[in-house]
Formats: C-alpha cells, sequence, structure tokens
C-alpha cells in the first residue's frame, strides 16, 4: 500500500483505524507539515538569529522580530530531539553572540564567549519542547483544533524558555527578550496589559499562526488565518489608562566623568564630575535632583568631606539629590541609592540582583582557578539588596531600578506596587561607551514606562539619559558623551496597570502552562500510538479484508 492509498483510507470513515497502523499514521503526520532540508534549516536559523538582533537598537527595526520568530519556528518543524537542539544553538548562537558583543569591551573576549554560549546553550534546549509539540501536534486529528491549540502551546513553550533565561543560572539575564524589542512598534501599549513576558507570548502566538497556516498543504483558505487576525486584534489594544496626578520638577545630571572600570582617575574626579555638571541647575526652581549610578566614587556615608560636598549642592539646589555610591554597611558592600537630605540619607535602595562577574564572582574559587586574572580584576562583592526600590519626595513615592535592575520584572512591579508614581533609573555605561549596550537599555527603559504607564528618568554617567514619558515618548535627552543638565516637569500617575497586577501570576502560570500541555500531548500521542497498532488478530483480519483486495 503505498502513502497516497493510505491516506486515503484515512481519510474514510469506513475503515478501522486499526488498519492504519502506526507507521501510517506517523507518515500522514509528515506528509502534512512542510520540513526544511538541513541545508536549508542551519542557514535559515542562523539568519533568523540575526534578524533578531537587528529588531533592537542600535539598528532598531522591530518588524524583524516578527520575521525572527516565523524562520525560527520554521526551522523546528518535523525535527528530532537533536535536530531541534543544532537548530536552536544556530539560531540562539546568531543571536546572542552578536546582540552581547558589547560585553567584549568590558572584560574582554573569554567573559563575552563564556556569557553568550551559555544563554546560546540554554536556548537550544528551550527548542526541543517546541519541535516535540510540533511533532505531537502534527497527529492531531482536527484541523480546526490543530489550529487552535498548538500556536498557543508553541508560544507558551516560547515565553517559559525566556523566563528560564531571565532567572537562571545566577539569577538569569533577561536581555534579549522579544517584547522588549517591541517600544517603538505599534504593538508596545499592548505590554501595560500583559507585561513584557505577556507581549513575547502574544507575538509568538501571532507567528506560530502564519507559520502553521504557510507549511500546510494547499488548499490554504484565508479562513485558516483568522486565529491571527484575532491576536494582531488583541496586540493593537490600546494601553491602558493610568490616572495623572501632576507633575514634579526634576533635575538631573550627565556629569560624563570617568566613571568606567578602567578609566584613569584620581579619588573624587567622578564626584567633581556631576558636582560641576550640576552649577547650571542651581538658582532654578525644582523638587527633586538626580544623578545617575555611581555618581558619587566614595561612600558619603563613611567618608565625611564627600557629605559635605553632598550638603553644599543640596542647600544650593533647594531640593534633596537621589544620588549613588557604594556603601559598607559592618562586613558587608551595597550598590546603593540614597536620596540625600541635609547631612544624612535617611531613604536608602540597595541594587537588588548584583552583575554576577561584574559586580560579584559567584564560587569564586572556582573560577578563580579558570581565570584568575579576570576574577582577580572584580575585588568588590555587592550584596543583594532587600529594601524596597522607593524613595518618597514630600510625599511623592519614586520608583527606583539601578542599572541593570531596570530589565528584571519584579523590581519594576515591587515599586508600582509600592505606589511609585514615576521612575528614576540610574546607571552607569562608561564601560560600554560606543556599543549598543547603552540604546539597548534604553529600549528597556522605554518598555517599562508603557508597561506601567508611569514616566522614566533614565539617568546615566556618560550616556544616553532620557526622560521618558508613560506612553514611551521621549520629553527630553541628553547626548552620550558629553555633560548634561536639565530641569524637566515629570508628569505623575497613579493607578496600577494589569501588567503589574497579573504579571507575577503569569510569571508563574506560563512555564506550568507550557510544560502540563506538552506532557498531555505527548501521553495522548502514546495512545494514539497504542490504539493505531494493530494486534495480530486484527492485522490478519485487514489483509484479508476487500480492501486489500482493491
Amino acid at each position: 500500500m503505498t502513502t497516497t492509498d493510505t491516506l486515503a483510507l484515512r481519510d474514510d470513515p469506513e475503515v478501522p483505524r486499526t488498519a492504519l497502523g502506526r507507521g501510517a499514521r506517523e507518515q500522514r503526520a509528515t506528509a502534512t507539515v512542510r520540513r526544511l532540508p538541513w541545508g536549508a534549516a542551519i542557514p535559515i536559523a542562523a539568519v533568523s538569529g540575526l534578524l533578531l538582533d537587528a529588531a533592537f537598537p542600535s539598528i532598531g527595526w522591530w518588524p524583524l522580530a516578527f520575521l525572527s520568530i516565523a524562520g525560527g519556528l520554521w526551522t523546528l518543524i518535523g525535527r528530532s530531539i537533536g535536530g531541534a537542539f543544532l537548530v536552536g544553538l544556530a539560531y540562539g548562537a546568531a543571536f546572542y553572540f552578536t546582540h552581547l558583543m558589547w560585553v567584549v569591551q568590558f572584560l574582554g573576549p573569554i567573559p563575552w564567549i563564556a556569557l553568550a554560549g551559555v544563554e546560546s546553550l540554554l536556548f537550544a534546549l528551550g527548542a526541543i519542547p517546541i519541535a516535540l509539540a510540533y511533532r505531537w501536534g502534527a497527529l492531531l486529528e482536527r484541523r480546526a483544533t490543530r489550529r487552535l491549540l498548538l500556536p498557543v502551546l508553541i508560544a507558551t513553550l516560547w515565553a517559559a524558555r525566556e523566563l528560564l533565561l531571565g532567572t537562571w543560572p545566577y539569577s538569569g539575564f533577561p536581555w534579549g527578550r522579544i517584547g522588549m524589542s517591541q517600544a517603538g512598534g505599534p504593538f508596545a501599549e499592548a505590554a501595560s496589559w500583559v507585561g513584557v513576558t505577556g507581549l513575547t507570548l502574544l507575538i509568538v502566538w501571532l507567528c506560530a499562526c502564519v507559520v502553521d497556516w504557510a507549511t500546510r498543504p494547499a488548499p490554504r483558505k484565508l479562513a485558516g488565518l483568522l486565529p491571527a487576525a484575532v491576536i494582531l486584534a488583541l496586540l493593537l489594544v490600546p494601553a491602558f489608562p493610568t490616572t495623572e496626578a501632576g507633575s514634579l520638577r526634576v533635575g538631573w545630571v550627565q556629569g560624563d566623568g570617568p566613571a568606567g572600570y578602567f578609566d584613569t582617575r584620581s579619588p573624587g574626579d567622578v564626584l567633581a564630575a556631576q558636582r560641576q555638571a550640576s552649577d547650571a541647575l542651581l538658582g532654578e526652581p525644582m523638587d527633586l535632583l538626580v544623578w545617575p549610578e555611581g555618581g558619587v566614587d566614595s561612600d558619603p556615608l563613611n567618608t565625611p568631606a564627600t557629605a559635605r560636598t553632598l550638603d553644599e549642592l543640596v542647600a544650593g539646589a533647594e531640593a534633596p539629590l537621589l544620588m549613588n555610591a557604594a556603601t559598607a554597611r559592618g562586613e558587608d558592600t551595597y550598590n546603593t541609592s540614597m536620596l540625600w537630605e541635609a547631612g544624612s540619607a535617611e531613604q536608602m535602595h540597595d541594587k537588588v540582583n548584583p552583575v554576577p562577574f561584574g559586580e560579584y564572582v559567584p564560587h569564586r574559587w572556582f573560577y578563580e582557578r579558570i581565570v584568575p586574572d579576570l576574577v582577580g580584576l572584580i575585588q568588590r562583592e555587592y550584596t543583594p539588596g532587600t529594601n524596597p526600590p522607593l524613595v518618597s519626595v514630600d510625599g511623592v513615592q519614586v520608583g527606583l531600578a539601578i542599572c541593570f535592575d531596570v530589565i528584571y520584572d519584579s523590581v519594576i512591579w515591587d515599586g508600582a506596587r509600592g505606589g511609585a508614581q514615576f521612575y528614576a533609573f540610574q546607571t552607569n555605561n562608561a564601560d560600554f561607551r560606543g556599543t549598543d549596550e547603552n540604546l539597548q537599555q534604553l529600549e528597556f527603559a522605554r518598555m517599562r514606562a508603557i508597561e506601567t504607564g508611569r514616566a522614566v528618568v533614565n539617568v546615566s554617567t556618560v550616556g544616553t539619559s532620557q526622560v521618558i514619558a508613560p506612553d514611551g515618548a521621549v520629553i527630553a535627552a541628553a547626548a552620550a558623551d558629553e555633560p548634561a543638565a536639565a530641569v524637566t516637569s515629570v508628569p505623575l500617575r497613579t493607578g496600577l496597570t494589569p501588567a503589574v497586577l497579573v504579571g507575577p501570576a503569569l510569571t508563574l502560570l506560563i512555564p506550568i502552562a507550557g510544560l502540563g500541555e506538552l506532557l498531555t500531548l505527548g501521553l495522548l500521542q502514546r495512545r494514539w500510538n497504542r490504539l493505531s497498532t494493530p494486534t495480530p488478530i486484527e492485522a490478519a483480519d485487514a489483509t484479508e479484508s476487500p480492501l486489500k483486495a482493491s
């Protein structure tokens, strides 16, 4: 019996299921999809990874994320476990080794290879469940059921992989999330409803629907794109409206001092640069003055001279100063943002997620044996903070995130739930001058503004600094690598977006749902195979049947 004969019999309701057998069912499943040959799958996967990088700044062509996802999914259809890993590795390596090129400038090629390599391997492992979903989903008997259930499973598994990369190992590195690439596109406002992870899920879901439709044999009716049209409508939903609550006059200063890890400098040079740039604002009315991360290069809590300099500035500005410095308390060292007022800082927030191999070395004893020279450069070991990411200025709650903490959802959500009416993001990009890191981080800041419905004051030591409106638009900005200072009227907002409310639940439910759906599909597939395998008596009956004779 040929494959064509078998498929014809499978569609005949008069033919018993057992007459087909397991092999025939697998042939039919394979025949219903268009699997790419290896000679095309690997190059398409690699190009798709490069397209995803181009969706982020500095290129920032957000539609390329959709082409990237579609190409990546196409290469996984019909793959074995090993094949899925290789295809996923080609995609992940092309993306991460390009996207994280800026790491080379800070510590050289070894940390870049290590970080991008680990992310690529985890990405490749995450491709295996997606390939299994395609394989088992192809056996779904009803096409309508497959069109509805399979794409959402694919999207859930992709989003679950993002969550894994964002939490493990060493607190994860959620840098290349699909949702974060969309700040300049028409779908960004959906993040206020479902968060950045939910936005990733919707985008991949849309792409999976189109890929499923495009890879099915003809005829392909336009009605098959109805699920994609529904998801597209969800992506175009307007932003959730938060409530206007007045404004605050915020001064912000980009000192452009020698703030890099390897910059040539003397003690106090960074503080002097910030102080000098702030002189342009003295005499202007303001409610708060904001300096960047590392704007003070000595601990004002334990250095009287530094404390006096800050006191003089606060008196001249007639406003409290939100500044950042490394602080020592007991045996611990923290990356600390402080609201400096009249000789003291009673309100402080410590960075929640110190950067591994940048601000501390996990398992130092192990890595010192591998790269002792590099590990030796990192003398200071920051302790993770536990205090809330908030300070209060005359009754106005200011949400905080220090440098890379902007990429961690929980820090942002904690600020909003604590009553933040706008955010102050303090960062130090001095070690990444001339790279895409600065612009990528700004993209994340814009997405956080849209996600929470809050304005953001993003201040860097060397730029680019920006004030961002709740809708993601740029209110004011300073170019990189030059001193700048300004006072901006920052809009205040109250009320929580659905993204902040449902975000923690989605973070928990997406991996559970993805794994549960995949396991259920796998069990059903095993049951179908068992039922489809004829017993010896049934096989003999099928051999003598009129169908065989025909």
